[in-house]
């Protein structure tokens, strides 16, 4: 088969297959990389492919077990809060960890409509990274993608006994981690709650922006291992932070089906913020900081110096 005619077979498959890998792996990069890796697996293994199961079955066999093997190599991602008990006080200081393999956003491709955007959410996300890897693999591969248990067994190389236990065990263990529902990105709450996030930060608006929280709204920054849990500290933190009007420049995106924000600071790429949107408030900010994130989705690292939204 002609390399024309292998990608008309298989690349109808990429978007869902990142999407899976960013769901074992917790993160966007490692995810497009062993995407890329498993289009290379198939592309030389094509010729032995004996259509026993169907070539996307075959991509998912490829991708899972790739990602076992990359989550054999290090650590879990977690999130700030993942790592301990919230800081008491707003003046405490930051303990950067910028080392540790922290959890990434994804950037939503609205044009997708095939991956299930919601099983994207950081908080799911960052939950599936309590489960060991296999167990990890087996609840994704049931309950995201809805395979037979027949099929994940032939999959993982496992019996449909230990698929069933695995699927058990991984069930208990995101029931004791799930939070509550967040709001859809698209309903007019969510919409409202990012326009008054954004407008408090560009016009340096305290009052508004402790009005958009929640009571127990969380506050992290990644790559920092301080966290903040309830508006009596998450308010003087971003006091500390909100500087003068016109400091900061937002601009709306959206990344694991929740609103987020593509953030500048006096001109710079300074980061990605993702927003936990209810219908009470804002139930939790994670600020992912570096450039690197602000590139992620597509925008440049330093602001044209005009008032138009940068080049995409």
């Amino acid at each position: 088969m002609e390399a024309g005619e292998f990608a008309a077979v298989a690349e109808p498959f990429r978007r869902e297959l990142t999407a899976h890998c960013y769901r074992m792996l917790g993160s966007a990069d490692e995810a497009q990389d062993v995407v890329q890796e498993t289009y290379l697996r198939a592309w030389r293994g094509w010729g032995r492919f004996e259509g026993r199961s169907s070539v996307r079955v075959w991509l998912y066999r490829i991708a899972t077990n790739a990602c076992l093997t990359t989550l054999g190599q290090r650590a879990r991602r977690p999130l700030p809060a993942g790592l301990g008990a919230p800081a008491d006080d707003a003046n405490t200081p930051g303990v950067f960890d910028p080392d540790l393999p922290w959890l990434q956003p994804l950037p939503d491709d609205p044009a997708d409509t095939v991956v299930r955007r919601e099983s994207l959410r950081l908080a799911l996300v960052a939950s599936l990274q309590l489960l060991p890897p296999r167990q990890r693999a087996v609840l994704l591969l049931r309950e995201v993608l809805e395979f037979p248990a027949a099929e994940v067994a032939s999959l993982l190389d496992m019996s449909v006994p230990a698929v069933k236990s695995s699927l058990q065990r991984a069930r208990a263990t995101l029931d004791a981690a799930r939070g509550e529902p967040l709001s859809d990105p698209d309903s007019p709450e969510a919409r409202a709650q990012l326009d008054a996030y954004m407008s408090a930060f560009v016009n340096s608006d305290l009052t508004a922006l402790e009005e958009a929280l929640r009571k127990d709204a969380t506050l992290e920054v990644v790559p920092s291992r301080t966290w903040f849990a309830g508006k009596a500290t998450c308010v003087p933190y971003l006091a500390s932070v909100l500087g003068a009007p016109g400091e900061w420049a937002m601009f709306p995106v959206s990344a694991n089906d929740q609103p987020a924000v593509v953030v500048y600071r006096g001109g710079a790429a300074f980061g990605v913020v993702l927003l936990a949107p209810t219908p009470t408030g804002l139930a939790g900010i994670v600020l992912f900081t570096g450039a690197d994130h602000v590139d992620r989705f597509g925008y440049p690292p330093v602001l044209r110096p005009t008032p138009a939204n940068p080049a995409r």
